[in-house]
């Protein structure tokens, strides 16, 4: 069957021969009436018996086709984006029935982002024959035919035909063993969102160079893009993105698995449950996953340098205050650092599980997937004005006291610590965090708990560690300074919160956050107020700030207005990131620009200023006729998710630069002022 092509600038002509082969080669005459039209030129075809018909049993037959030149290529039974199938009639007697052609593994052509499965050389295609019981086969000695089919080079498409007539002979020996045998066990397919994931059992022992699946089913999958292989156990797992042109809808998967360019098994799956988890094997740049030791490491490592990081900094302030009022002894301390890590670790490995969860059920979410969510960002904004609230001196809380023996609180600050981090994990946890959603759930949840681990180490060594502790700066009058200094980075965390209320809700939506804002701090103003006064504080705040509370309620959902997916304003003039957007850039034969951002992600906002919306940049990128795309993962974007999984990205940031006609090459996560120029330089 034809599968209309999708056009694109370079493929065109081939495009419009395909369309003509369809019109050329209809007819509904039977086979022994037909003569060729337009011959076989091209790719001539013979048609081979097997030795006699024998009945009650399988007869084979054989058509093979022979290119008249290298430049010229046949098409496997789904000839994919652009192309033409064969088209076979056989006059056989009544009651014989031929069944489906039988094809050696497909070759992969990609031209101008269309993928061909193609032919190149000679092939042969088998066509087994069911002869019936009691069948009559004396005298049975040719069988004739018509066929249909298409020649192409890369430039152009012939239409072929040709009147059949069975000859015996030919190289069945050969030609059976080039054909992919049909596994045994059925296989299992389902689909999540945009992506098709399909289990074909298939040994562990089994050697796997190139695999690729060559789906059969039409108007299912995106046959030019990337797809992800992994095993488990004695199953194959493939994921391969869903064809936004078509349906996306089978009850039955058939196909061809290639291990390398010559060699596969054909398959049949039907929908069923895909095992979660495995080790990545072949896939985009990027997906393999590392040695589980290496991401170990590389989840501790990056937890660790977490505490630099400046969105950290502010909330580790008050644990630092904690250790360096700790007067309880050796045993407090070690309570404290002990109560902290638990907090951060506990936090991790809640939000890692959510977020693999949500991902089970078909949610298409990466890490830090909190704060796309407008509601828990203006909880983190009402909980960061409360915190500067209570550093400023307004209010005492006793739950995060920075004084000793304090283990609620030291507990209570681990927790907002690993929340506030998790926008800034992407320079140091892109590989461990993006293989965390590959493997299975107990490592993963291994690699989250030590990414906690990390970022309590300090904390936990100065608990552990008395020299540690000796080094600490003496108690005194400075603390309470320092703590009031401390309110000023954590009110412009605050701050940030704002802008990013408004960036996911819109400006009615951020005003009435602040509105629910004012409300809790001027009720805690006066507990803070009683407080001092020695009076009972704390039923006030439930007076003062319940109908702002309530307010926010209702007030809030009715205010949402979700985010535009419109291009940002940007010297670079980017458009607006989607898989379809990106093949067309890239069949255009221009260097392609890819950033994936969100206005959360601090480290993605210090590289758009340092290296990628500059004028430098943006002059650069137009003497060399580099195409940039952005996709603004600030809200959650199922197809942007679904694309930073293919490239085993589990978060923002993630950059790319495609060559013309090369795949696309990952670049660091932290960018240097002239990364991009360099590039662009080498290509103009």
């Amino acid at each position: 069957m034809f599968a209309a092509p999708r056009i694109a600038p370079a493929a065109w002509l081939k495009a419009l021969f395909c369309a003509l082969a369809v019109v050329v080669l209809s007819g509904e005459v039977l086979a022994q009436d037909r003569e060729p039209r337009v011959g076989d030129d091209n790719i001539s075809v013979d048609l081979y018996a097997d030795g006699e018909p024998r009945a009650g049993e399988i007869w084979m037959l054989a058509l093979r086709f022979r290119p008249s030149g290298p430049e010229w290529h046949g098409y496997w039974s789904n000839p994919g984006d652009a192309g033409l199938g064969m088209q076979l009639e056989l006059d056989l007697p009544e009651g014989w029935r031929a069944g489906e052609p039988l094809y050696p593994v497909p070759e992969r052509l990609t031209i101008a982002g269309l993928m061909n499965h193609i032919y190149e050389g000679e092939y042969a295609v088998l066509v087994p024959v069911r002869v019936p019981d009691g069948a009559a086969t004396d005298g049975l000695l040719q069988v004739t035919g018509f066929v249909e089919y298409l020649a192409c080079t890369d430039e152009i498409c012939v239409p072929q035909d040709a009147a059949l007539r069975s000859r015996t002979g030919g190289g069945f020996t050969r030609w059976r063993a080039e054909v992919a045998p049909l596994l045994d066990a059925s296989g299992a397919f389902a689909v999540s969102q945009e992506t098709l994931r399909l289990s074909v059992p298939l040994p562990e022992s089994v050697e796997l160079d190139d695999p690729h699946a060559f789906i059969g089913t039409t108007d299912l999958v995106d046959y030019a893009a990337p797809q992800t292989f992994r095993r488990s156990g004695d199953r194959l797992i493939a994921e391969i993105s869903l064809d936004e042109f078509g349906m996306g809808r089978a009850e039955e998967v058939t196909g061809i698995l290639a291990f390398d360019d010559e060699i596969g098994v054909r398959f049949e799956a039907v929908r069923g449950d895909v095992p979660a988890g495995g080790e990545i094997i072949a896939g985009p740049v990027g997906a393999r996953t590392p040695p589980l030791w290496t991401l170990v490491l590389g989840a501790l490592v990056g937890g660790l340098i977490l505490n630099i990081m400046p969105c950290v900094f502010p909330i580790l302030s008050l644990k630092a205050l904690s250790l360096v009022g700790a007067g309880g002894g050796e045993g407090e301390a070690r309570r404290e650092g002990l109560a902290y890590t638990a907090g951060v670790v506990l936090a991790c490995v809640t939000l890692g599980a959510i977020m693999l969860a949500l991902r089970a059920a078909g949610e298409q979410v990466g890490w830090a997937f909190q704060l796309q969510e407008p509601g828990v960002v203006v909880a983190l904004l009402v909980l960061a004005s409360v915190i500067t609230a209570n550093l400023a001196g307004v209010f005492e809380l006793p739950g995060v006291s920075t004084g000793a023996g304090s283990q609620r609180g030291a507990f209570a600050t681990g927790l907002l610590a690993a929340v506030a981090a998790t926008p800034c994990t992407g320079p140091f946890m892109a590989a461990a965090l993006g293989a965390a959603l590959l493997l299975p759930t107990a490592q993963a949840l291994l690699l989250f708990a030590l990414l906690g681990l990390g970022l309590a180490l300090p904390f936990l060594a100065i608990g552990f560690v008395p020299a540690l502790r000796r080094m600490l700066p003496k108690p005194g009058p400075w603390m309470e300074r320092f703590r009031r200094a401390m309110s000023i980075p954590m009110g412009l965390t605050a701050l940030a919160l704002v802008w990013l209320t408004v960036q996911l809700g819109g400006r009615g939506f951020a005003m009435f956050a602040l509105v629910v804002v004012f409300g809790v701090v001027l009720a805690l103003a006066v507990v803070g107020r009683l407080q001092r006064g020695g009076k009972m504080a704390w039923p006030a705040f439930g007076l003062v700030a319940a109908p702002f509370l309530v307010f926010g309620a209702f007030a809030l959902p009715s205010s949402y207005a979700a985010p535009v997916g419109d291009a940002r304003e940007s010297p670079l003039d980017p458009r607006p990131f989607s898989r379809e957007a990106l093949a067309e850039a890239r069949a255009t034969g221009q260097p392609v620009f890819v950033w994936f951002t969100a206005d959360w992600c601090v480290t993605c906002k210090v590289n758009e200023g340092v290296a990628i919306e500059r004028e430098t940049t943006a002059r650069a990128f137009e003497e060399a006729g580099v195409i940039s795309l952005v996709g603004d993962w600030t809200a959650r974007d199922a197809e942007i998710a679904g694309f930073l999984a293919d490239q085993g990205a589990a978060g923002v940031p993630l950059y790319l630069w495609y060559e013309p006609g090369g795949e696309g090459e990952t670049l660091p996560q932290v960018l240097t002022p002239d990364m991009l120029t360099q590039r662009a330089a080498r290509a103009r």
